[in-house]
Formats: structure tokens, sequence, C-alpha cells
């Protein structure tokens, strides 16, 4: 963690789940999407699960800054989240690293799937990989 990361803001990341991931187009414009994400606390990180012919994967192909925006259920409390991305492998084997990742990343978010063979299975028929976003910077408002 860099400190110019605020505490607060990092807690109010790490207590949602929904967000918006902002990546650079070619041209230089925003390319957003709404997604969920993971935070890791011991490794001070936020993953996402996505597929590798998506437009914000070739984004962070081409250039791995993006900024990861959270809001509260009220819209008043909001962080921005800036970072450099890194990109697992995409998946290639029901038990490579990069399933056995998003295995955790999915129980973090959902808890125990009902046939752990069948997720295996569709991560790689989906090409699915991680964005791994460690915050380099924060801004937003923290309330209270």
């Amino acid at each position: 963690m860099v400190a110019s990361v605020d505490s607060r803001m990092l807690a109010f990341v790490a207590g949602n789940r929904r967000g918006v991931l902002a990546t650079l187009k070619r041209d230089g414009r925003p390319q957003l999407s709404n997604l969920f994400y993971a935070w890791d606390d011991e490794q001070q990180l936020a993953r996402i699960s996505v597929t590798a012919d998506r437009a914000k994967t070739r984004n962070l192909q081409a250039d791995p800054r993006a900024t990861l925006h959270v809001t509260s259920g009220d819209f008043w409390t909001w962080v921005a989240v800036e970072g450099t991305a890194e990109l697992s492998p995409v998946a290639a084997d029901p038990h490579d690293a990069t399933v056995e990742e998003l295995v955790s990343y999915y129980r973090a978010l959902s808890g125990e799937h009902e046939d752990w063979g069948a997720y295996r299975a569709a991560m790689v028929a989906d090409r699915r990989l991680v964005v791994r976003l460690r915050p380099e910077h924060a801004y937003g408002q923290v309330r209270g």
C-alpha cells in the first residue's frame, strides 16, 4: 500500500463488492464497466474476474492503468482507487493457478459453489482471467 492511500478509503472499498472499472481505450477515452470485485485484505488488492475477449481486458493489456470507482447505496460516499492492473494468465486447465485464484474470488463473493467441477470447467471454457488492482492512489468522499 502506498502512503497516499487513506485507510478509511480502503476500508470502504473493502466493505463493498460492486464498482465501476475505468480502463483506457486506444484513443485515450475511458471505457467503463460495471462489475463485482473481491477485496483481498491480506494482499491489499481488488480481484476482478474477466474474460480474455472483453474490451476492458484488451485495454488493460495495452495500458494497465485503471481506476475502480465504488459508491455507497445512498450515492454520497464514494471512492476512486487508481492503480496499475496485473493480469493473470488465461485459465487453460481446471486446476491451474488462474482457476484456483478464480475459485478464491468466487468464495470471497458468494461462498461455496454447488458444483466446483462445473465452475472450474466454465472458467476454462469462458477463457477467464483475473485482474489484480493494487491501490496506488485513492480519492473520494468518505462520510463518518
